[in-house]
């Protein structure tokens, strides 16, 4: 009779004996501490507006012109883009100026209206607002054969 080999005995130490990877605790802490740490970093970045806001709905594409209606009865136009957790930011702004007849020797009853561009005004601001989110009531995307679009494109064009 011939003597029955038996197999050597594994240990834990083998490279036969693989454990599966979830069974590996060391490497599932590691996994779990990596994604911890991307979720806090996140959020800490959320927190201080380091990351755009998720919940400002897409505004049309670059270039098209919005009407922000804002909380205190102004209404400015521009390219409307989100810009962190708290505020929206408005460029290439122009907003409707109410000019008495009177003063321009017409003689039409009531106002008329003129669109100005920001920026030349006493103050001198620079052509970018910076309006926090609680201030906009709601905005508008611009049809491109608007007369408020076409007036803006129509100064766009004799500026150059």
């Amino acid at each position: 009779m011939s003597p029955v080999q038996m197999p050597p005995t594994q240990t834990m130490d083998s490279p036969s004996s693989e454990v599966p990877f979830w069974m590996n605790r060391r490497k599932v802490w590691s996994i779990v501490g990596v994604v911890i740490g991307v979720i806090v970093v996140w959020k800490i970045l959320g927190v201080f507006g380091v990351l755009p806001a998720w919940d400002f709905p897409p505004t049309g594409g670059k270039d098209s012109w919005q009407a922000v209606f804002l909380t205190n009865n102004q209404v400015y136009f521009g390219h409307l883009r989100k810009y962190n957790r708290e505020y929206v930011v408005l460029k290439d702004i122009f907003y409707l100026r109410v000019a008495d007849p009177l003063q321009q020797g017409a003689t039409l009853p009531g106002p008329t209206l003129n669109l100005v561009k920001l920026g030349g005004e006493l103050h001198g601001p620079e052509d970018v607002m910076y309006i926090p989110k609680d201030k906009v009531l709601f905005w508008e995307t611009l049809k491109k054969d608007s007369q408020v679009v076409q007036a803006i494109g129509g100064f766009l064009g004799s500026q150059q």
